[in-house]
Formats: C-alpha cells, sequence, structure tokens
C-alpha cells in the first residue's frame, strides 16, 4: 500500500526541540562541588555585614566614651589612651589595605586563567596577546623570568596563532615557576611522609598535614604572583578544594589510585610506612590541584605533574637503602 503525503514535507531533526541541560549532578562527588561552589545566600552575606557593622559601631561608642571619661578624670593617661587607638587603627587600616591587594592579586589570575582559556577555545590571537602581556608585565619584576621574557619578547612577533602564542609564554615564562612550585610540592610531601611514617603520635600526622598543606597552598601561591594575606590564603584554599572535588580528588583513573595501592601494600610490612605514602600521595595531589589553581595559563604545552611521580621523586633515598 502506498500512502500519498501530497505536499506535506515530513519533519526535519532541525525542527525538533532541544534536549534540556541535566539539571541533577550525575556523581556524588559533582553534588559536593556543586554545594561547595555555590555562593551564600544574599540573606546570609547581610546578616553577616550588618552582624559586623554593628559590632563595630557598638566598640567605637565604648572606645569613645572610655576615652572621653578618662580625659575628664586625668588628662595624661586619656591622651596616652588616645594615642595608643590611633595606632591600632592605623594599623587595622594598613592590614585591611593588604588584605584588599592580596584579593585582588588572586582575582588578577584569575582572570587571566578564564582569558587565556576563552583566547584557546576561540583561537583568538588578539586576546591571547592580550593575556601575554598582562603575563609578562606581571613578571617583569622577577630575576627569575628574566631570560625568559627576554626570549618572549624576541620570539612573540612571530607567532600567528593563539595556541601556539599560550604555549611559547608557558614554556619560556613559567618553565621556572613550575620547577619552583613542583619543589614547594614535593618538600611538603616528604614532610608529611616522614613524619606519618616515624611519629607514633596521635593526630601528629593529621597536624602536620594540615599545617604542611596550608604552609604549600600559600607557598605556590606566592611563586605564581598570587601571594595573599590571611583572607587569600582561605579563599585560596577554598578554590583548591573546590578544583579537588570538581576534578575527583580520587576519581578511579587517577594516578592517584596507584599510589594509595601502593601505600597499602607497603602497610602489610609497616603500618606507620604505609600511612606515611598514603597521606604523602594525599599532599602531592592537593599540590598539583594548587599549581592548577594558581597558574595564570592552564597547562597546554604539558601535562600537570602527576601525583605518583611527584611522590616518587619526594621519597627517593627517603627510605632507600642505597646510601648513593
Amino acid at each position: 500500500m502506498v500512502v500519498d503525503l501530497e505536499d506535506d514535507v515530513p519533519p526535519s531533526p532541525v525542527d525538533a526541540a532541544p534536549v534540556p541541560d541535566q539539571t541533577l549532578p550525575e556523581t556524588p562527588l559533582q553534588a559536593v562541588a556543586l554545594a561547595t561552589a555555590r555562593p551564600p545566600s544574599v540573606l546570609a552575606r547581610w546578616f553577616w555585614r550588618l552582624l559586623v557593622m554593628l559590632i563595630g559601631f557598638i566598640v567605637s561608642v565604648a572606645a569613645w566614651n572610655y576615652v572621653t571619661g578618662l580625659i575628664t578624670q586625668n588628662p595624661i593617661l586619656g591622651y596616652v589612651v588616645t594615642g595608643l587607638l590611633a595606632a591600632f587603627v592605623l594599623v587595622c587600616l594598613l592590614i585591611v589595605l593588604k588584605e584588599l591587594r592580596a584579593l585582588m592579586r588572586l582575582a588578577r589570575v584569575d582572570r587571566m586563567q578564564h582569558d587565556a582559556a576563552l583566547a584557546l577555545t576561540e583561537q583568538d590571537l588578539a586576546k591571547a596577546r592580550v593575556v601575554t602581556d598582562q603575563l609578562v608585565r606581571m613578571y617583569r619584576n622577577r630575576p627569575d623570568t628574566e631570560w625568559g621574557r627576554k626570549s618572549f619578547e624576541d620570539q612573540k612577533g612571530d607567532v600567528f596563532d593563539a595556541d601556539g602564542l599560550l604555549a611559547m609564554a608557558e614554556t619560556q615564562l613559567l618553565s621556572p615557576l613550575d620547577a619552583a612550585a613542583l619543589q614547594k610540592v614535593q618538600t611538603a610531601t616528604r614532610q608529611v611522609a616522614t613524619v606519618t611514617a616515624l611519629i607514633p603520635i596521635a593526630l601528629a600526622d593529621v597536624f602536620t598535614a594540615a599545617t604542611a598543606n596550608l604552609r604549600m597552598i600559600r607557598g605556590i601561591a606566592e611563586v605564581y604572583g598570587g601571594r595573599g594575606g590571611t583572607l587569600g590564603s582561605l579563599r585560596l584554599t577554598r578554590s583548591v578544594l573546590t578544583h579537588l572535588v570538581a576534578t575527583g580528588a580520587v576519581a578511579v583513573g587517577d594516578d592517584l589510585i596507584g599510589s594509595v595501592a601502593g601505600g597499602g601494600i607497603l602497610s602489610k610490612f609497616s603500618r606507620r610506612f604505609g600511612e606515611g605514602v598514603i597521606n604523602g600521595a594525599l599532599t602531592a595531589r592537593v599540590g598539583v590541584a594548587t599549581m592548577e589553581v594558581c597558574r595564570p595559563i592552564p597547562f597546554q604545552q604539558g601535562k600537570p605533574p602527576s601525583v605518583t611521580g611527584v611522590l616518587s621523586r619526594a621519597l627517593t633515598g627517603l627510605w632507600s637503602s642505597d646510601k648513593g
């Protein structure tokens, strides 16, 4: 049987409605990442702002009444306290300015990362040139990048594609910084693994791992030019943790699994040594994630350091019987 369609045009796949985006997280790790990266609510932000302003107002009024009352009772002591309060307020203002500068440096690195990724995605040479010019200006006072800056300035005019220009900037400008950051990761990994393996004190490994990781995160940020104060370090730590969860800190297929498995095998012979390898591998994973967060340009020319490679270099000679 033949059905005559006459002049009707059959439907086309182009006319089909778009498939809605998946709004729910596919894995528990993605759910935790979304919860971690979600900004606080407006009510929560205004609650903390009003609380800080209220406490500051009450403290200011109490200090003013105390100083004026002391001046009335004893002018000499009153003026001494006034000078101390003025010096204290000045120091607080300087600390606030320092924290603001630190947050601005971190925001500048974030913008450069975003612009570099956008230039690579769109293959926009103009955006890539803007990013590399910002990178040169940011490191113009760094002696360890002097040779790379000169070489890059001489050769950047010969490159006419975005990925090639960013790859050259990554190789010539960021190579010494990557080596310095990797050295800090290895140092922290070695410290955590050694303390865990050799000091049989409860919570000693937890305290050492926490302090070593925080120190490592701040040190890597200073290497790449995003050094910050207390608030900047807290913001950077939150960004690193969010990146760890978003990329899968213990995902199957990550080379962290091999390091942890090696630590499990070693724990059959020595429980403390096995725990040292595992804690060192976790510290190395945090260090690699920090490099990816703090780096002004995403890894393109070379891959990020592997956890297994960092761990092997950090522990070389530590538990080996070869004295050489």
